[in-house]
């Protein structure tokens, strides 16, 4: 059998990168997928990647009507939900001196406050024994250039599940934080990083990190599986998956 066969789970993010590889691994595992995202066309493509009736959800986490509009309707269509991982999240790279209150705000309002009224909305719909897992960075941990703002809105989520992690024991619900190090995904060329420069980016990250690379959305997703459905006595612990960047 499936490790997630009849399960429903929700990914925010759920469009590109480590949520889109955690979607088609779920799903490939049984899980009924719903994804959340800000454009509906690339939502679209996704859930077509994904397959197996993936649904896109078009909206903001940085809404807190959008998290009701989202928990109605789940509940609408399945009645409630297995698994829910809190992923979607933005970076933009600025030394202190350069953030603006907009800049600033904006990253607090998905990474942290998208994140927090997210859980709350959803936690009704989690069945019990179902379980959350939050999606971090290793730079709420580790310092790293240009990251102070992102490092800051991302810092905020260890505390937030290890207080649901109690919260929510006596519905046996699971909380967990993923944390991930570099990983190659869409994201870099948002950051700006060009096609042209994107070799010698990889290997200065890949010669911080002990794994000697960066890591691959899949490996993520791979991660996140085994707390969905495999780590069944792992509550409240933060998983880094980071090829040991943390050490070095």
């Amino acid at each position: 059998m499936k490790s997630l066969e009849g399960k429903v789970t929700v990914i925010t993010g759920g469009n590109s990168g480590i949520g889109k590889a955690t979607a088609k691994l779920f799903a490939s595992e049984g899980a009924q997928v719903i994804i959340t995202g800000r454009r509906q066309d690339v939502l679209d493509r996704a859930a077509e990647e994904i397959g197996s009736g993936a649904i896109g959800v078009c909206g903001d986490v940085a809404s807190y009507d959008f998290h009701q509009k989202l928990a109605a309707d789940v509940r609408q269509w399945f009645g409630g939900i297995d698994v829910y991982v809190a992923n979607a999240g933005i970076i933009n790279l600025e030394t202190s001196d350069t953030v603006t209150e907009a800049e600033y705000d904006k990253h607090f309002a998905v990474n942290t406050r998208g994140v927090f009224f997210g859980v709350q909305a959803i936690a009704p719909l989690i069945r019990n024994g179902g379980n959350i897992i939050v999606t971090s960075s290793l730079a709420a941990t580790k310092v790293l250039p240009q990251h102070t703002v992102y490092a800051g809105s991302k810092a905020a989520l260890a505390a937030f599940a290890r207080n649901w992690a109690i919260e929510f024991k006596d519905r046996r619900i699971r909380v967990n934080i993923l944390t991930p190090g570099p990983v190659q995904t869409e994201i870099l060329g948002k950051l700006g990083v060009s096609d042209a420069d994107l070799p010698g980016f990889e290997a200065h990250m890949a010669s911080l990190i002990p794994a000697g690379r960066m890591g691959r959305p899949e490996e993520l997703a791979e991660a996140a599986l085994f707390l969905a459905a495999k780590g069944t006595f792992v509550n409240g612990v933060e998983l880094m998956v980071d090829g040991g960047m943390s050490l070095a």
